[in-house]
């Protein structure tokens, strides 16, 4: 079965929205915001160079990041604010912006099945591999032990 066609711009507006809205009643820390907001400016670069792999490959780990950080986000910050406005009205907000912010984390693992999806689709390889062995480290190994080769050194 084929996922459907997502648009990148719908997930980075639906986030963007769910976010705001998450914080509309400021019980969340500040780090909730900016780990949130910096993830979807990634994805307006993902939107503005549509052949980058980097681009997209940086997106999807952001999402995949933040949905531990607004796990741990809201786990810490819920109890500390929850039934402790002082009127109906702000009580209902605070409702609002937790069932945003709660909504925008379920949505998360979504999304980022359809970037990776769009990661596929722009070239990536299938298993996200890191090429660990062309690394700068790579050509510290001392090939002439494993060669059998030795020096003579004069002095």
């Amino acid at each position: 079965m084929a996922l459907p066609v997502v648009s990148l711009k719908m997930i980075i507006v639906v986030h963007w929205l769910l976010t705001t809205w998450g914080y509309l009643y400021p019980w969340l820390p500040q780090a909730y915001l900016w780990s949130n907001y910096a993830v979807l400016a990634i994805g307006i670069w993902a939107i503005a160079q549509r052949d980058s792999v980097d681009a997209i490959v940086m997106f999807l780990v952001g999402i995949l990041i933040t949905i531990l950080m607004d796990i741990i986000d809201i786990a810490i910050s819920y109890d500390r604010l929850s039934g402790r406005q002082p009127d109906i009205a702000l009580r209902d907000q605070f409702r609002f912006s937790v069932g945003m912010a709660i909504l925008s984390l379920l949505l998360k693992p979504v999304s980022s099945v359809f970037v990776y999806q769009m990661y596929k689709e722009r070239g990536g390889d299938y298993n996200l591999n890191f090429d660990l062995d062309s690394s700068i480290d790579s050509r510290f190994t001392c090939d002439s032990v494993e060669s059998g080769a030795h020096y003579s050194h004069s002095y």
